[in-house]
């Protein structure tokens, strides 16, 4: 057995809005999210048709749907099934209470937000505050998020991160009380009988099948293996199999990461497959703005510039054809200057293959202090486009996107206004109503 003694053993509970979106619907309609029969569907994916967002337990029980399953996979059945649009703004409200709800507590500097409906506590220093144990804590939080939002949270507690989430998605979600902890001692009983290695957190599918055929058909093969060939046939990630089949994870939620090479970018599926040259340069011409305008949000200046344009799926098999190409660029945030690079290298790369994905990144980022002057601008041109493009930054700041649009925009194929409305890809909706 691994000896435990020199590992961080703290207090740390990962909690997960059940069937957040689904339930949140339910919620506003005063029904119960558990027993409700009910999913969100959005209208479109960008692909063409719809696509469940997030389903209720019930319905995930009954119909057998799941998350992004098609619409056409959803059984008709008016009499007991709802299907509602999303309503992004409201489910960013309802976590916003939530999330207040947890910085009664714990402080926000140890909390780290997971996804929109998962978060993640180190409740190290506050727990014997609130309960004499964690598990009475986590219940105390469940009931009053329960109380105040009709949301259920499911709680997986325990002595590091890592063990919070295994605890959380292999035990708390079956258990009666939506609540499970594991310790270091658990991991031989717990974690290591799973064969199921693709439900384990951080194991994907592919991972999964590559240490099937070395032999590992369960997370004990994987623990009792040799961590230098893991290395070996897996690099970093070897090293990082091996220590989770231990249940180690030295992670501390309030030292926050901060990425070296920091970037800015977009992306976009298409709504159909673009063709023409002209209506994929407008759309690549509008992410440049937008990801220009992100920069000078943050007062920085992009010293590269990279696209990637994929063509589209062809029979469900996916495409690896298109490009990708970066380029380094005078530093700038003018829309203009970004605009002129991406054209510039789709025309070189671009071999009228059709587009269905685009992306665009900008790094080598620098502090936005200074303006490098043009001897041979002499109308002062470059200054009053950065000037420009400010003014539109604070119009659409304080408008909406939609106040101020390029002419190019209404054209055919233009995206800009119809995302305008999106959050996260979907629709906003009224976070009122």
């Amino acid at each position: 057995m691994y000896d435990y003694r020199h590992e961080p053993r703290r207090v740390v509970f990962m909690i997960d809005s059940k069937s957040f979106f689904a339930s949140v619907e339910c919620a506003v309609r005063g029904k119960n999210p558990l027993t409700t029969i009910l999913v969100v569907m959005s209208a479109t994916d960008n692909t063409g048709s719809g696509l469940v967002l997030a389903a209720s337990p019930m319905a995930k029980k009954l119909f057998g749907i799941s998350n992004v399953s098609r619409a056409k996979d959803v059984p008709i059945d008016d009499d007991r099934l709802m299907v509602v649009p999303p309503r992004m703004n409201l489910y960013i409200k309802v976590n916003l209470q939530i999330k207040d709800i947890f910085e009664k507590y714990v402080a926000p500097i140890d909390i780290h937000p997971y996804s929109i409906d998962e978060s993640m506590l180190d409740l190290t220093s506050s727990w014997k505050l609130f309960g004499d144990n964690p598990y009475e804590v986590a219940r105390k939080i469940q009931i009053e998020v329960r109380k105040e939002t009709g949301i259920y949270l499911t709680v997986g507690i325990g002595d590091n991160p890592m063990l919070a989430k295994l605890a959380l998605d292999l035990e708390a979600k079956h258990n009666h009380s939506l609540i499970a902890q594991w310790h270091y001692e658990d991991v031989p009983d717990k974690l290591w009988p799973v064969t199921d290695l693709s439900s384990v957190w951080s194991i994907g599918h592919r991972t999964a099948e590559k240490l099937q055929n070395l032999g590992m058909n369960s997370i004990y093969d994987l623990a009792h293996y040799n961590p230098y060939l893991l290395k070996q046939k897996f690099g970093k990630m070897g090293s990082q199999l091996f220590a989770l089949s231990w249940g180690i994870d030295r992670s501390i939620i309030k030292n926050k990461y901060q990425p070296k090479d920091k970037s800015y970018g977009n992306s976009q599926v298409l709504p159909k497959t673009y063709r023409n040259k002209k209506e994929i340069e407008i759309v690549i011409k509008e992410l440049a703005e937008q990801v220009a305008a992100r920069l000078r949000s943050h007062h920085v200046l992009a010293g590269s510039v990279s696209l990637g344009v994929y063509n589209a799926q062809n029979h469900g098999q996916k495409s690896t054809s298109g490009f990708q190409k970066t380029m380094k660029i005078d530093p700038t945030n003018r829309n203009s200057d970004l605009k002129r690079y991406v054209i510039q290298i789709f025309e070189e790369k671009w071999q009228k293959d059709p587009i269905r994905y685009l992306n665009l990144s900008c790094g080598n980022l620098s502090p936005d202090k200074y303006e490098q002057l043009d001897l041979f601008d002499q109308d002062n041109n470059n200054h009053k486009l950065k000037i420009l493009d400010t003014t539109v930054d604070e119009i659409r700041k304080k408008y909406g996107f939609t106040s101020v649009v390029k002419l190019a925009s209404k054209q055919k194929g233009a995206t800009a206004i119809k995302r305008a409305g999106l959050v996260g890809g979907h629709a906003g909706g009224n976070a009122y109503e």
